[in-house]
């Protein structure tokens, strides 16, 4: 069973708030960039990174991060995980690098992306901005931005269908 629990203008909403808050934290862009997590949060990233540019009136770097070797039930989900583009073609250290990803569930994608991030530079700061926190930690992490606290049970799933993939924007909870 499915139940759409946000749509195109909720999500638009979200990322034009997530955005000023981004701003206003950080006192301005100077030093800032932003990494997407493969995949939900690249799109997401992007779409930041133009709505502060529509607020501010220049753009702030973007990258892309892949985690899939990062990450510690690697052998646990997938045989054969597909790992995707690591891009980040700007130098992060001493920046205040904003991370972005689709949904916040556990903690351990995040782990796993902080562990990438410092493989390749050490940034002054690192934020973190998600679309969806739906509960459940098992680490210690939590985000600075989020757009819609969904709590969730465990049997539950989110899904967030964005227009690059060539969905209609939109966030569903499904039951497993």
């Amino acid at each position: 069973m499915q139940k759409e629990l946000l749509n195109k203008k909720d999500i638009d909403r979200i990322i034009s708030r997530i955005a000023h808050e981004i701003i206003e934290k950080n006192k301005g862009i100077d030093d800032l960039c932003l990494v997407g997590i493969q995949r939900g949060g690249v799109h997401l990233a992007k779409r930041l990174s133009e709505k502060i540019k529509d607020i501010e009136g220049s753009s702030i770097p973007v990258g892309t991060l892949d985690i899939t070797l990062y990450r510690d039930d690697i052998n646990i989900k997938k045989p054969h995980p597909i790992v995707r583009r690591t891009e980040i073609p700007f130098d992060i250290t001493d920046k205040k690098v904003v991370l972005v990803d689709d949904v916040l569930f556990t903690g351990r994608s995040i782990r796993a992306a902080l562990d990438a991030l410092m493989d390749i530079g050490r940034p002054s700061q690192i934020q973190l901005a998600v679309l969806v926190d739906r509960g459940h930690r098992e680490l210690p992490i939590r985000a600075d931005y989020v757009g819609k606290n969904i709590p969730t049970a465990r049997a539950e799933n989110i899904e967030v269908l964005l227009q690059e993939d060539g969905l209609k924007d939109s966030v569903i909870i499904e039951s497993r």
